[in-house]
């Protein structure tokens, strides 16, 4: 696996680097497709950032971690939670030892992203990043497992079963919704 450790506003010493390497890398173990890793660590005021994107085989696993009091510990928190994120997503795209056949494991695939900033100068909110996606055909349970891995409240897909645009949500009482066009 390639790892890609990146700064702001933190010098990336050998030591970080070797540290946020080895701690990466350990999540091979449960999942052999992550092909590279891009590790952002980032000091804001007292703060010690450190997110992680997991990508490979079609499949983008992301973590994030802003509550450390030092580096080592936001890199060991968030490669905690991805471990956690990716036994979870292993369970359930293999099951009990049974691996789904190859047209449910294209349904898997994540969306590749590509973010374009924009720059506009006014004094109301306005977007100020675009992403373009290709949406691929799943069930609304696999939307929500791809959701939970790049851990946003929302994932847009097109539904397998009606070939519609859909967006499955995190719901505040922790359960999920669905929106659905009329």
């Amino acid at each position: 696996m390639l790892v890609n450790v990146k700064g702001k506003n933190i010098e990336i010493t050998n030591a970080i680097r070797k540290h946020t390497e080895k701690k990466v890398e350990k999540l091979e173990k449960y999942f052999k497709e992550i092909k590279s890793a891009v590790v952002n660590l980032k000091v804001e005021g007292s703060k010690h950032i450190a997110e992680v994107q997991l990508e490979g085989d079609g499949i983008t696993i992301r973590g994030e971690e802003r509550r450390a009091t030092d580096m080592y510990g936001a890199i060991d928190l968030v490669v905690d939670k991805l471990e956690t994120r990716v036994k979870k997503f292993k369970d359930r795209r293999f099951g009990r030892g049974v691996e789904k056949g190859p047209k449910e494991k294209e349904s898997f695939r994540a969306a590749q992203t590509e973010a374009v900033e924009v720059q506009v100068e006014e004094d109301f909110p306005h977007i100020v990043k675009t992403k373009r996606f290709n949406l691929k055909p799943m069930t609304p349970d696999e939307a929500t497992m791809e959701m939970e891995l790049i851990h946003h409240d929302f994932f847009a897909f097109i539904n397998a079963e009606t070939g519609v645009m859909n967006v499955v949500y995190k719901r505040e009482d922790g359960n999920y919704g669905l929106i659905e066009p009329i």
